[in-house]
């Protein structure tokens, strides 16, 4: 059995992800749905590939995954569904897929895309502003029945990308910036572990605060301390402990957050 689940910036309160969901269903009346989020910040397409890139692998092959961050709806941006590896996406050409799309490369696994222009998969009106009900919720619903993805579009081989977020290695140091705030405020970074690997982190720095050592978990320091660890999806983040480090530090995606390593010959 296929599953959907569905990504957006629409938040809760209007009625928009329930409209969507009511497409599908009338559709493929028997497909499941779950929600990854509707929180992403609005028309924050990076954040969306990211959360994106975090939650589609967790689910089962087969899966259908529509992403509506779409602050170009209605002009020429591209409508588009893919196959990356064993899972299909249903989402505007704008980015949101990058991620994905580098994961499945260093694997070298199977990539198709298609350009929606098949008008008899959509929904019969199709609103300016509105995709994700009119064409991004039907295609998803058809594919979940079994059309093929080859039936829905054609062939495309260039799909728009966001520019690389990597940090910079400088003499003693990584010096990146905080890509994702999350409910709790923890700061996740552009720095992963596998960046630190073989060196000896020092000291944490961002906001004008320097944060000594790294710990493994919140419970090594008292509440309200502020703490850098490895991250459950192998970021570094900073956290303050029982509390929201965002808030406290006054920190937001795209600030800057700087490594210092233990330089060969110091002893800590």
């Amino acid at each position: 059995m296929s599953f959907i689940t569905l990504t957006t910036d629409f938040g809760i309160k209007d009625g928009n992800v329930g409209v969507m969901k009511g497409v599908i269903w009338s559709i493929a009346g028997d497909v499941p749905i779950a929600d990854i989020s509707h929180m992403i910040r609005p028309q924050d397409i990076a954040e969306a590939a990211l959360v994106l890139a975090r939650s589609a692998p967790y689910f089962p092959p087969g899966s259908i995954h529509v992403v509506v961050v779409d602050p170009g709806v209605g002009t020429d941006r591209r409508a588009i569904a893919a196959r990356l590896g064993s899972h299909y996406f249903v989402c505007p050409d704008n980015g949101v897929l990058t991620l994905l799309l580098e994961r499945v490369e260093r694997e070298n696994g199977p990539i198709h895309i298609v350009h929606l222009d098949k008008p008899r998969y959509w929904r019969p009106e199709v609103s300016h502003v509105f995709h994700g009900r009119d064409i991004f919720s039907p295609v998803a619903a058809h594919l979940a029945r079994g059309v093929p993805l080859a039936d829905l579009g054609s062939p495309i081989f260039d799909p728009v990308r966001l520019p690389p977020r990597r940090p910079t290695r400088l003499p003693g140091r990584l010096v990146g910036e905080i890509i994702h705030v999350d409910h709790f405020g923890n700061l996740s970074s552009n720095i992963y572990q596998e960046d630190l690997e073989g060196q000896l982190v020092i000291a944490v720095r961002l906001r004008g605060v320097e944060i000594r050592r790294l710990v493994k978990s919140f419970g090594e320091r008292p509440p309200g301390e502020l703490v850098a660890l490895i991250g459950s999806t192998g970021n570094l983040i900073v956290a303050a402990v029982n509390d929201n480090a965002a808030a406290r530090l006054g920190a937001n995606a795209g600030d800057r957050m700087e490594v210092e390593f233990e330089s060969p010959g110091e002893d800590g």
